[in-house]
């Protein structure tokens, strides 16, 4: 196992942290462009919208069924295949003369690059680093430039946007696709490919199809209830089908999509809760004050972007001290901890902005979000890697991106449904939409309270438990 702090560690886990980046990037860079994109491609706000979270809600329902295609075709293949699809997607996005290419190229073709390369991202970080401190170290650089990209989504996306074009942020990312499918080139995967194991294609499609109708359903609060109404009862139903169908499926001695073992595990459902949850406030707040200051207070692309640079400060800082935090605090303390911080810096956000011009009244409550977000990052994803053997880091690996880009697609959709519904009304449409992301942020809170306090130590590998060196 190489070295927290060795070369060789550093050029494992770079090609991966760049690949967490660019997709978080994604997710976020179009919050200021969303004015420029609006009038070039003769769209609305919530046309915008839809478009990013169209593009979240993608990786979303797809995360689980490519975790398993891992297992089938090879992480390495997958990843490659992934950034390869990413690519295409931001040259189409770049090109696109009217909204439905753009959401072809970013949402679809972007989004399904996503779902297959980060999977192996986080599976191959558990296999190289097996002990907490240097997992923490791997998980903290992965997911801090996960933060990264998202926080400073806003601020490089308003620079290339109004030095350029909001087509040359596109361009931008295709090359960051080249970069990594250079960098990755001497990659090896630890695991041989299974290519017969079966695939549960209907326990993929319900669970997809699930997801999708949830998020859609949340996308149509305050304009179509009664389609929301429809949508969200479609989506419960099938999850509960999906959910039936891979227990059947299991008690049938067949391969399901997901084992429902991981469902049994209450420190891995707590953290995955906090997972959600963090992504969604992350998004939900980069959203709603982007869409803000354009809208209500008239910000230019480059001008929004500087706001959130005090969010990428907090998460860079926090995010790479994440091995120091590792050995000197429990991974509970600090996902507690990042909680507080963030709702705070929501609740500032709620008393300081509207009320006052200057754009540095942002400045500690994007700071306190940043830092907050990037401090429980990486212990939360410790926590759920952790609490499962190598053979089933392909399974859960699924379920954790999945969960936490729902988060991200929640985030975008409540927070900017609130917003956008009532954005003629200003500050009120604001106050509403952020005081829904802190009272979710509550539920977070409690879900990580309950953390135990050993959470994150690492899961004996089957050797272990068969030599009797560690209790299984």
């Amino acid at each position: 196992m190489p070295a927290a702090h060795s070369r060789a560690a550093r050029r494992l886990v770079l090609p991966l942290a760049l690949a967490q980046f660019i997709c978080s990037f994604a997710g976020s860079n179009m919050n200021v462009m969303i004015s420029d994109i609006s009038n070039d491609l003769k769209t609305t706000v919530q046309g915008v919208q839809i478009t990013i979270t169209l593009f979240l809600v993608i990786m979303a329902v797809l995360m689980i069924p490519c975790s398993k295609l891992t297992d089938r075709w090879g992480r390495k293949r997958c990843f490659m295949l992934g950034l390869a699809l990413y690519g295409v997607g931001a040259l189409l996005s770049a090109a696109a003369p009217a909204l439905p290419l753009l959401i072809l190229g970013n949402s679809v073709f972007e989004g399904v690059g996503t779902a297959l390369l980060i999977p192996p991202v986080y599976i191959l970080a558990t296999i190289w680093f097996r002990d907490l401190t240097s997992r923490a170290w791997a998980f903290g650089a992965i997911s801090g430039m996960g933060g990264v990209g998202s926080a400073a989504g806003p601020l490089i996306g308003g620079v290339i946007t109004t030095g350029i074009s909001w087509r040359a942020a596109f361009i931008f990312q295709a090359a960051i696709i080249v970069l990594i499918i250079l960098l990755s080139r001497g990659m090896t995967d630890p695991l041989p490919a299974e290519p017969d194991q079966p695939f549960d294609l209907i326990g993929a499609v319900l669970s997809a199809v699930g997801m999708f109708c949830i998020v859609l359903g949340v996308l149509y609060a305050g304009t179509h209830n009664l389609l929301m109404l429809v949508l969200l009862a479609v989506g419960a139903a099938f999850l509960a089908g999906f959910f039936l169908f891979i227990r059947a499926r299991e008690r049938a001695g067949k391969v399901a999509l997901l084992s429902t073992d991981l469902f049994r595990n209450r420190t891995c459902n707590l953290a995955l809760v906090t997972q959600n949850v963090q992504w969604l406030m992350l998004m939900g707040t980069s959203f709603v004050v982007s869409v803000f200051l354009q809208e209500v207070k008239g910000y230019s692309a480059i001008r929004t972007g500087v706001v959130f640079t005090s969010a990428t400060i907090g998460v860079l800082l926090s995010s790479f001290g994440a091995q120091r935090f590792a050995k000197r605090r429990k991974q509970r303390t600090l996902i507690v901890a990042g909680f507080v911080l963030v709702i705070a810096g929501i609740g500032l956000l709620l008393v300081l902005a509207p009320i006052t011009e200057n754009i540095l009244s942002f400045v500690p409550s994007l700071f306190l979000i940043g830092f907050g977000t990037g401090l429980m990052l990486t212990p939360s994803v410790n926590v759920v890697q952790s609490s499962f053997s190598e053979d089933q880091q392909g399974e859960i690996s699924g379920l954790s991106r999945s969960v936490s880009n729902l988060g991200s697609s929640f985030g975008t959709a409540i927070a900017g449904t609130i917003l956008i519904s009532v954005v003629a009304t200003g500050n009120r449409s604001y106050a509403l939409a952020l005081a829904s992301l802190a009272v979710i942020g509550l539920i977070g809170l409690a879900a990580a309270l309950k953390l135990p306090q050993d959470a994150g130590k690492a899961a004996p590998t089957a050797s272990e438990i068969e030599a009797g060196l560690r209790p299984g």
